[in-house]
């Protein structure tokens, strides 16, 4: 927790570039593809708000745009990363404090992929854009599920964790079939009648099945670590944030995946699915809710101790927008308009929370300060 720390101070702490110098993508970790998922899900919660202005249609396609070019760029810097500085590769995936972000590889693989079937198809066109969705899904998917059981088990067999050590980023490579079986249903409709609907809908289930249950074993982890060890480092505090992923997630997958059931499976499996996106949807919007205030109380806690800019403020954006998700779901599925002003709420602070992570991001990377290398702590003695 403490390595964790140090290294997201330097997104503040590192001294700015010597003229003439170009930054090094050397210590460009996983973490960075939390930006394109934070950037990408504001386009895809917008579009699933019950606002249908023509000029929003096209604010979501430039997002969804500049979403896809991010992870364009980031892909290809990451693959220098992992061709000139294996070392350091290597390294990062074996402490157990970064290995948990390749999680979010898959997850910035398939919001890109929502947002092109979502919003997407106004620029490149609905073939196209049904094309890449799926490209993206199939590999977001299978990516995620190599981060769901090959970082814990590097976490059993190789990494060594201190007394204490859990933490909220333990949830992001197990949340990423999630996000897989949240977006696979759009692309129920699209796959022929019969057969391939249906194991395509019941497929998204055994994802959603898997991200559960395997959440449902790490979170009291984390919440013991909190109740047993006090408040996270300053600079970790935002990833408190993370826990609504899996439960704004979950509320927007079974919420979908009801929408996709009556063109897949028979009425009975169709009424039962969406009467289960209620029942399981409203108590865990519920709980995502409380966890929304505790969490907000506990960062108020750390700006007032002094907590500055780091990567982990794109903790605040993607969490946040699955509960947008998740209640304009519920809208649909209740009918009750608390969940449609509850989403809008949720948006705007979603909108507020990306344009201060991009902004700081961006003035950061123009400073050279992001990409620094680590500055050894000071001696103490």
């Amino acid at each position: 927790m403490t390595v964790l720390a140090h290294a997201c101070s330097q997104a503040t702490d590192a001294p700015e570039r010597t003229a003439g110098t170009a930054p090094s993508v050397r210590h460009l970790g996983p973490n960075w593809y939390a930006a394109v998922m934070g950037t990408a899900i504001v386009a895809n919660a917008g579009a699933a708000l019950p606002l249908h202005a023509p000029w929003l249609r096209g604010v979501y396609a430039l997002v969804w745009a500049l979403s896809a070019l991010m992870l364009v760029t980031l892909l290809a810097a990451r693959t220098v990363h992992w061709t000139r500085h294996g070392d350091q590769a290597r390294r990062q995936l074996l402490d157990p404090a970064v290995a948990p972000f390749y999680g979010c590889l898959a997850m910035a693989l398939l919001a890109v992929g929502a947002g092109t079937l979502a919003v997407g198809g106004d620029v490149i066109g609905r073939p196209g854009a049904l094309a890449a969705a799926g490209t993206l899904w199939i590999l977001g998917t299978l990516v995620g599920l190599a981060a769901a059981a090959g970082i814990p088990y590097l976490m059993v067999t190789r990494h060594r964790i201190e007394a204490g050590g859990a933490a909220p980023a333990w949830l992001l490579p197990l949340v990423a079939p999630m996000v897989s079986a949240a977006t696979g249903p759009a692309l129920v409709a699209e796959l022929p009648a019969g057969q391939w609907r249906a194991a395509l809908l019941f497929a998204c289930y055994a994802l959603f099945g898997m991200s559960l249950l395997a959440t449902l074993l790490v979170l009291p982890l984390v919440l013991s670590r909190l109740f047993h060890h006090g408040p996270l480092p300053l600079v970790l505090t935002p990833t408190l944030f993370l826990v609504l992923g899996p439960l704004g997630q979950s509320t927007t997958a079974v919420n979908n995946l009801a929408d996709a059931a009556p063109g897949a499976v028979g009425a009975p499996y169709a009424h039962a699915m969406s009467a289960f996106a209620v029942l399981y949807g409203v108590p865990v919007t519920g709980f995502a809710l409380l966890w929304l205030a505790i969490a907000t109380a506990m960062v108020v806690r750390a700006f007032r101790r002094g907590m500055g800019f780091a990567m982990t403020w794109w903790a605040f954006t993607f969490p946040l927008g699955t509960c947008v998700t998740g209640a304009a779901g519920l809208a649909r599925h209740t009918g009750l308009a608390a969940f449609d002003g509850l989403a809008l709420v949720l948006y705007a602070a979603l909108v507020t929370a990306v344009a201060v992570a991009g902004t700081r991001t961006a003035l950061g990377l123009a400073r050279g300060r992001l990409l620094a290398p680590p500055q050894p702590r000071p001696a103490t003695g």
